[in-house]
């Protein structure tokens, strides 16, 4: 039956989720350090072997089989010739046992056991961890972001934590805690901390790798992708070659529907991507890279490997795409220097197929400017022409507007005269005989108010004063009524 060490370990084995032959191999290290310092070791180097069927603990003293000129502890080494005296077979490397001690650990034993047994495991967590992930560089994992500092992502990936600093962060993604995603494992180094894994998200080769998840016929390579370029979280172009004609390249990465493509753009969170046919000519290569922009004309020039391209001038700043994003991806895919230009809008030049020469060049030009001469002319006439018009319509108006004063002085002459001639029919006519009739008139019904001398003038003077200050006392009277 085991005893309570043996089952101990078996324990903490499963615990840190590590082999049990390392955590017993850790116990046997740690326990050996301790009875070193027991004075019943002399000096001795020890070792401690523990069954694995009964989980006793034996522990040995031993003498190191070591060179000559490599001695420094007398105590715990000895000459590869001292060693073959006592027996023959020893080499460099072997141990001589020399005795026994008991197992008996004492309070301050054990406490220095269970550190270096602490150590030890650490130790062995990040050897088994560094082990696992060396394998993994230039490979996608996935991880769930754990913490996000001012500057820099932890993620979970397991039995570590990855570091994707800000240098592999897209601009465009905004992380959370909890949230899942794929990453690529760009370093896996060891450190005093133990192993460090850095992974990107912006890397082009994370594209790479998801397109080998998604496209089967890439995994078996009958699709090939030629090349990529990628500003990432915005934008990547692909160029991909089928090596059978039956096969569509661009369909096969596409999918039915563009599912197999959607699953890349939701994992790049809505990263665009445009796939295209890889082409060994550089024209059509450029052409097709400059989708979805049309492309009239590609020179290229193999010395310095430059390229024109001549698109629609309506085309032109799709060509070039949102601050020069399409155009430089298209040179990074296909590693051309590509210059992008309009055509343009006036009429195309004459190609010279023949080289004219200068008397006919001089005879068009002499013609050309008798033509313009002409024109020059015609535009002076029909000007001079139109000023005439204009000074004779000044002419009639200046006329039409004396005319018309004259019109208006007779009128008003015309007014006056009849003005004056009414006021002369109301002039009282004193040769009547009416105002001299004296006697009896022949009227009635004529009133006794006529006036016929100073007299009567004066009456009718008298009773308009008198009928007056009636009316005043009449009014006084009702007032003071």
């Amino acid at each position: 039956m085991k005893n309570e060490l043996f089952l101990a370990l078996t324990q903490l084995a499963a615990e840190r989720n590590l082999p049990q032959s390392i955590v017993v191999s850790a116990v046997k290290e740690a326990l050996a350090s301790a009875y070193r310092k027991d004075p019943a070791a002399k000096g001795q180097d020890i070792l401690v072997e523990v069954d694995s069927e009964t989980g006793d603990v034996i522990v040995k003293t031993i003498l190191n089989v070591k060179e000559e000129e490599e001695i420094e502890d007398p105590l715990s080494e000895i000459s590869e010739e001292e060693a073959q005296k006592v027996n023959k077979d020893l080499r460099v490397g072997d141990f001589i046992e020399t005795g026994f001690m008991e197992y008996n650990p004492g309070r301050i034993a054990a406490q220095t056991a269970k550190q270096v047994v602490l150590q030890k495991l650490r130790e062995a967590e990040r050897d088994l961890v560094f082990g696992k992930f060396a394998d993994k560089k230039g490979q996608v994992i996935v991880g769930t972001v754990q913490r996000v500092d001012s500057k820099n992502v932890f993620v979970d990936i397991g039995r570590t934590t990855a570091l994707m600093p800000p240098s592999e962060q897209t601009y465009y993604e905004r992380y959370r805690v909890g949230q899942k995603l794929k990453f690529f494992v760009t370093e896996v180094q060891r450190t005093a901390r133990g192993p460090e894994i850095i992974v990107s998200r912006t890397h082009p080769d994370l594209l790479r790798k998801l397109f080998e998840s998604e496209v089967p016929e890439i995994t078996t390579g009958v699709v090939e992708i030629k090349a990529l370029s990628r500003e990432a979280g915005a934008r990547s172009k692909v160029a991909v070659a089928s090596e059978d004609m039956e096969v569509d390249a661009v369909g096969a990465c596409v999918g039915l529907r563009g599912i197999r493509i959607q699953n890349v753009v939701n994992e790049l969170l809505g990263e665009k991507i445009d796939v295209v046919d890889w082409d060994e000519d550089p024209r059509v290569l450029i052409t097709n890279s400059l989708s979805p922009a049309n492309v009239t004309k590609v020179e290229v020039n193999e010395d310095d490997r430059t390229a024109l391209v001549i698109v629609p001038r309506k085309q032109l700043s799709l060509a070039i795409g949102k601050e020069g994003q399409n155009a430089r991806l298209a040179a990074k895919l296909t590693l051309w220097k590509i210059d992008v230009q309009p055509e343009e809008d006036q009429v195309v030049e004459v190609i010279e197929e023949t080289k004219e020469s200068p008397k006919e060049i001089n005879e068009v030009i002499e013609e050309t400017k008798e033509t313009e001469e002409v024109k020059s002319q015609e535009v002076v006439q029909t000007i001079e022409e139109e000023i005439l018009v204009q000074e004779d319509l000044v002419d009639d108006s200046a006329e039409l507007m004396a005319l018309e004063k004259e019109i208006q002085e007779l009128e008003d002459k015309e007014e006056k005269e009849k003005i004056l001639q009414k006021q002369k029919e109301d002039i009282l006519d004193f040769s009547s005989e009416d105002i001299w009739n004296l006697g009896g008139s022949k009227d009635s019904d004529k009133s006794d108010d006529t006036i016929r001398f100073a007299e009567d003038i004066e009456s009718l003077n008298s009773f308009k004063s008198d009928d007056k200050n009636a009316k005043k006392s009449n009014r006084k009277r009702k007032n003071k009524r």
